[in-house]
């Protein structure tokens, strides 16, 4: 078999419900939730991750452009050492465009160049004060500095680190807001740095991103729960489906066992009639040759015995009623029986009237006086006593037969022990094997040894069905080392 096969076989083993389909689809909706959830989490989580990159980046390429345009400016008025007015004036207004026009562009909100004068640093964002520091060294507004107070301060922080590497330096703050710092190297020689406040507001990106992807992902959300439900529905209605047809071969299928127990019933029923019937023409003729005999002497004897006899025909006849009598007929705390008692009187007045008729065969009793007595009816278990002593005598041969009963009470165990044994030939060795139910053979219906007899096989199967379905009583049979057979009664107290 494959590895596909095996797998498949393994699925036909589970039985699939509708709280297992109702489970199933919760759990798709709660994972399809969170998959949402995450994902876009991880979409917002990416986007203000490129939004500080790109801000980042235009903020510095921006600044760094501005300082690049101021230096170059200044390399080019140093090479025309004769300026005159206008010429100055041009200058000047180069200069204010550079630091003034830059503010309107979107995003910048200051913008100075940090120059140092000795230990004192000036902000500058004016071309005239700028022309001047450029060209005389000398700062013609000493208050420029008071605009640019934090500026100052966040400069004195890292002037040394801007000097030593000459690499922009980018302050973050706010999450939002960069303060560049260029370094500020005309003819490469550090005197300062150009400074630019930028605070990039791109969430109106990040809002419509996130807003394009929740449409997207309730569209795809609602497909995929309309495509659930759609399952959903077929698969339950699938599964009623199969479960109405179930419930029907299941309801079949009782009422097919019920026919075949009563069907067995029915059997064991008449079957236990034919044999008891058999029975009751034996108890007949011993009652009429009991009344040919009866005299003035034996009329107690003959007395009892017709009784117990005539009691058993009430019996047979009580059963011939119905295939399964009540419980109470059968078990009953109103009985009372003395087991040694209904084996002692089969023995003598049943069988040991037939043995000196034909001098067969020989019975021997050995009872143990302390057996208790039972709650079974006594001609239930002459039911079940009567069949295994005569299948003894029917198999044991016809010469030298002895057949022994014993019973034996064990306190300790509270069970009592009915033994019969023989010294014939034994049982088959395949009689006495158990089946797959652990039922030994000799116990099941229609087997026996006697060739071509059609109304043999069933005195061992009745007797078992009686002892174990309605006494509760466990019984056994084995073949003895020596020779014959023992059957076994466990009654339990």
């Amino acid at each position: 078999m494959t590895q596909k096969n095996v797998f498949l076989e393994s699925l036909k083993r589970y039985h699939f419900e509708f709280k297992h389909l109702t489970v199933l689809f919760v759990g798709l909706i709660i994972f399809q939730l969170v998959l949402s959830f995450v994902h876009k989490a991880s979409l917002r989580n990416f986007v203000e991750n490129t939004q500080e990159w790109f801000q980042k980046h235009s903020a510095e390429k921006f600044a760094n452009l501005s300082s690049t345009t101021l230096e170059l400016l200044l390399e080019t008025t140093r090479l025309n050492s004769s300026a005159n007015d206008i010429d100055r004036r041009r200058i000047i207004q180069f200069f204010d465009i550079i630091l003034n026009q830059q503010m309107l562009q979107q995003n910048v909100e200051e913008i100075c160049l940090l120059v140092s004068d000795g230990d004192k640093i000036y902000a500058i964002d004016d071309g005239r004060v700028l022309y001047s520091f450029i060209f005389t060294r000398t700062i013609d507004q000493p208050d420029t500095v008071q605009g640019h107070k934090n500026v100052i301060k966040l400069y004195k922080n890292i002037r040394e680190e801007l000097e030593s590497t000459e690499q922009i330096v980018n302050v973050l703050s706010n999450r939002q807001t960069y303060h560049i710092f260029v370094p500020f190297v005309p003819n490469g020689e550090f005197i300062g740095a150009l400074y630019m406040r930028n605070t990039a507001d791109v969430s109106f990106i990040q809002r419509e991103i996130v807003s394009n992807y929740e449409e997207t992902s309730i569209i795809y959300s609602a497909l995929f729960l309309l495509g659930l439900l759609a399952m959903y529905y077929i698969s339950t209605y699938t599964v009623k489906e199969r479960d109405e047809a179930q419930n029907l071969l299941l309801e079949e299928h009782e009422r097919s066992i019920k026919q075949k127990i009563d069907h067995d019933k029915e059997a064991l029923f008449t079957k236990r009639i034919y044999h008891t019937h058999h029975k009751a023409e034996k108890v007949m003729g011993f009652i009429k040759d009991d009344l040919r005999q009866l005299s003035s002497e034996n009329i107690n004897d003959i007395k009892y015995r017709v009784t117990r006899y005539s009691n058993f025909m009430s019996r047979v006849i009580y059963d011939m009623k119905w295939y399964d009598p009540p419980i109470q007929t059968i078990r009953n705390l109103a009985f009372k029986t003395n087991v040694n008692e209904v084996v002692r009187f089969i023995i003598e007045n049943i069988f040991n009237r037939t043995a000196r008729k034909s001098g067969s065969f020989d019975i021997k009793v050995d009872l143990d006086d302390k057996v208790p007595v039972v709650h079974i009816n006594e001609f239930v278990i002459w039911e079940i006593i009567e069949p295994l002593i005569q299948n003894c005598i029917d198999h044991g041969g016809d010469e030298n037969l002895t057949i022994t009963v014993k019973t034996l009470y064990k306190p300790e165990e509270k069970v009592s022990i009915l033994l019969i044994e023989d010294n014939g030939p034994g049982i088959s060795p395949e009689l006495i094997e158990t089946n797959e139910n652990g039922i030994k053979k000799l116990f099941l219906e229609n087997v026996t040894s006697k060739a071509g007899s059609q109304s043999s096989g069933y005195g061992c199967y009745i007797a078992y069905e009686i002892s174990k379905q309605r006494c509760g009583w466990d019984i056994d049979v084995e073949n003895l080392s020596e020779c014959g057979c023992r059957f076994t009664i466990r009654i339990p107290h």
